[in-house]
């Protein structure tokens, strides 16, 4: 099917989220119309104060609860295309299916209204997760599009409740995106778009969403800054820092979604959306700059990170006494360091010209995402 043209209308779900913000305005700033839900106009106004010089480029719809049969049916009409971020993302459930069930019923309603309600839509790009692909295991695996996550629907299925709260997320993820799937092969004759699904890892990168203190940060950027720059047991802990998964800025991946709903090739694709491996020491070490002055990063060399930044950020940043280092000998660099979870990217390069190489986009650095983030945190003293 066509891709959307320029200046097009975009209907963005949970649009006051961590991601779907930057996609928000990674829209805006590419000419696109953008259509955002929110559950409350509340949680709109911080939207349209920092998106007001775009005027009526911008509106707000309200969707109070995502999973009631027809909650998009509004929200579709007169749009050309959908990028559906709306979906639980916190960890603490005690049955499995206060994840699954909201996760299914949000994706397969927004289809189902673009099936019925969206003559205009021509495509849908849904945000996943790296959790509805990776399996965990002793030694380096490297996965790709054509993997699926059993090992976490099997333990929640065999385990119910008592399964790892992180694999009844996975499995609510992987449930999510089998039920899109689903849908558009059971509609494929009848629809008039197209699926795309966007597989990030963990996504880093400053935060631009509303938030009052730390408790308002997403569940990502929240295990960044216990992990990273809190000292304590769980930034002290050998294991913890030399646990690791992939890794992508936040900005990467809204032009990444930007992307998918531009481009032809992107039909009917899973794509992982990944700028590289991490374990946790080595963002430790990317984070100790203001109290080791060098910042050691994936053998790429020292780099002094704190003189790039603005001197009265760089004042305002917490005593170098607070932020120990961890264990340097665990950091990417040390040749006994293995990461355990990679993956592969050649079709976000191929298709959405993301990654090294001629007329690609470079994914941004782990000391860009730490400036950003670290700058973010000192301007509001935490």
């Amino acid at each position: 099917m066509p891709t959307i043209a320029a200046k097009s209308k975009v209907l963005v779900t949970g649009a006051n989220g961590f991601v779907a913000i930057w996609i928000v305005r990674t829209l805006l700033e590419s000419g696109y119309s953008v259509r955002g839900t929110v559950r409350s106009f509340a949680k709109g106004t911080h939207l349209m104060k920092i998106f007001h010089n775009y005027g009526n480029k911008l509106e707000l719809v309200v969707v109070e609860d995502f999973t009631k049969e027809g909650a998009f049916d509004e929200a579709v009409k007169g749009v050309d295309a959908i990028e559906h971020t709306a979906s639980p993302v916190h960890l603490e459930a005690d049955d499995p299916q206060e994840l699954i069930e909201p996760a299914v019923a949000g994706t397969v309603g927004v289809l189902e209204s673009a099936l019925k309600h969206g003559p205009s839509v021509k495509r849908i790009v849904v945000t996943v997760s790296c959790a509805t692909i990776l399996q965990e295991a002793p030694t380096p695996q490297v996965f790709s599009e054509l993997d699926w996550n059993e090992q976490a629907i099997s333990a929640v299925r065999a385990q119910g409740k008592g399964a790892p709260q992180l694999w009844k997320y996975r499995a609510s993820k992987y449930l999510a995106e089998k039920a899109a799937w689903a849908f558009f092969d059971k509609n494929k004759g009848v629809v008039n778009w197209d699926l795309v699904t966007i597989h990030p890892p963990y996504v880093f990168g400053p935060p631009i969403h509303a938030m009052r203190s730390l408790s308002d940060l997403n569940t990502s950027t929240t295990e960044w800054y216990n992990t990273v720059l809190t000292p304590g047991p769980i930034s002290a802990n050998h294991d913890r820092l030399t646990a690791g998964n992939g890794w992508v800025d936040v900005r990467d991946l809204a032009l990444a979604h930007v992307r998918a709903v531009e481009r032809n090739a992107a039909a009917g694709e899973r794509i992982i959306v990944c700028a590289g491996s991490f374990v946790w020491q080595d963002w430790r070490e990317c984070s100790a700059f203001h109290s080791i002055e060098l910042c050691v990063l994936n053998a790429l060399g020292a780099v002094n990170v704190a003189n790039s930044l603005p001197e009265e950020t760089r004042y305002k940043l917490t005593k170098p006494a607070d932020i120990p280092r961890g264990d340097p000998t665990q950091d990417s660099s040390h040749p006994e360091v293995h990461h355990l979870i990679s993956y592969k990217t050649e079709k976000a390069k191929r298709i959405l010209g993301l990654g090294e190489g001629e007329g690609s986009t470079p994914y941004k650095s782990m000391i860009e995402v730490t400036q950003g983030m670290v700058e973010v945190f000192a301007e509001r003293g935490w």
